[in-house]
């Protein structure tokens, strides 16, 4: 079970002019269980992405790469289809034959260009995309569009996922509504490096297709790629924006008024889709908060948020409530950073409240017990903050234990 989220009901999910999603059961990999999601896109959208940077990237990531690189040409990006139960990675020429295969079926059936479907597959990797069974699932995928399709979609989208992750925000901004509505799935596999985790957020506000370009990078950097589960990048990693321009709100300049208030509703939505993974990550117990300060760049901080959030050690220690918290100065000095002081850094936990100076002066805090750190380790949200004494920069990542159960679920994945 997830820890402290439960998948927002489908009325607190707001539809978003200029989209319909329509789902259905294609029989991918397992009968009787939605696995195929149609995303219908009004003319004018405008769409932009960022995707995993595995050299091993799935073939729908290669496609869609190239039908953004093109999206500037007539007509744009109208159609987003994706399925679940097989990833088309590592398939070869014939998985790009079968991601080409899919746009055509979706682009025939829409009458629009095949360049204007992006596809995206999650599942089992090496195993061939069953094309047939997806063109046969298209056309029920179709008759369900519906705009308020979100909770439906949340649903479809789903592998290991034991919760449908979704989030949503109605604000005015300048008098203007703006609505913002996203989907993402990922359990495992999960260390997004842009960016098996997809993520899909759509506004009806009209953004230039530079400005979504660069915005989607910025969201991704502060949603998506601050966290982790097991440390690995997966082949199919993607994070697309979709600006509609259906609604009354326009933005086409950084300096347009409002922009910096969009752009913080946007990254919490991805914020919110990005921690729901953590919390959903594969036999999780708990959810982890690793914020570091006091470093050079943020890159670096982020390098020792990270270093400590991948660690099996720290990460089984936690599952445990175990305060064998040396593991994670452990952690610490193996991120990478050749003149770190250890004498400067200082470590706390906390939570519910309560927090414990655990590491000063290259060693344990004088004040410290391992009975303090055993009683905050216990809850299911813990806070690990982390100062390294040698700048003013900052960052944070998100992560969960390791319990017996991930072990479980990855053995067992593809019985």
């Amino acid at each position: 079970m997830p820890v402290n989220y439960a998948t927002p009901a489908p009325d607190q999910l707001h539809a978003v002019a200029g989209v319909r999603l329509g789902v259905t059961a294609a029989g991918i990999r397992k009968a009787d269980r939605r696995d195929l999601t149609l995303i219908e896109l009004a003319p004018g959208s405008t769409v932009a992405g960022v995707f995993t940077q595995n050299r091993f990237c799935a073939a729908p990531v290669h496609v869609c790469r190239a039908h953004l690189a093109g999206a500037q040409n007539e007509g744009g990006i109208r159609a987003l289809v994706i399925n679940t139960g097989v990833a088309n990675a590592g398939t070869g020429e014939a998985g790009l034959a079968a991601a080409n295969a899919t746009c055509a079926s979706v682009a025939m059936r829409m009458d629009i260009r095949a360049d204007q479907v992006l596809p995206f597959s999650t599942g089992v990797i090496m195993e061939p995309l069953p094309v047939e069974r997806i063109k046969a699932g298209l056309p029920a995928a179709r008759t369900a569009l519906k705009a308020d399709g979100w909770f439906d979609a949340a649903h479809a989208i789903m592998t290991t996922d034991t919760v449908a992750k979704a989030a949503s925000r109605r604000v005015v901004i300048g008098g203007r509504t703006v609505t913002v509505t996203g989907i993402s799935k990922g359990a495992g596999m999960i260390k997004p490096n842009m960016a098996t985790m997809l993520g899909f957020v759509a506004t009806d506000a009209a953004v230039s297709g530079p400005m979504l370009e660069r915005l989607v990078k910025e969201a991704a950097d502060e949603s998506f790629n601050c966290v982790t589960v097991d440390g690995d990048t997966s082949t199919n990693d993607s994070f697309v924006l979709i600006a509609t321009g259906c609604g009354a709100a326009r933005f086409d300049a950084v300096g347009a008024p409002g922009w910096d208030e969009f752009k913080t509703v946007v990254i919490a939505v991805a914020r919110e889709l990005a921690q729901a993974i953590a919390r959903d990550g594969e036999g999780a117990t708990k959810f982890i908060e690793i914020a570091v300060s006091g470093g050079r760049t943020r890159e670096e901080c982020k390098a020792v948020g990270y270093a400590i959030a991948h660690s099996p050690l720290v990460k089984t220690a936690f599952f445990a409530s175990d305060p064998n918290l040396g593991r994670i100065l452990g952690a610490i000095g193996n991120a990478g950073i050749g003149d770190l002081d250890v004498a400067k850094l200082k470590l706390w936990l906390a939570s519910e409240g309560n927090e414990v100076l655990v590491a000063e002066n290259g060693g344990r805090a004088a004040s410290y017990s391992e009975e303090d750190g055993a009683r905050i380790m216990k809850p299911a949200e813990i806070a690990v903050r982390v100062d390294l004494g040698r700048g003013s920069q900052g960052a944070k990542v998100w992560t969960c234990d390791f319990s017996y159960d991930y072990v479980k679920i990855n053995a067992d994945y593809r019985s």
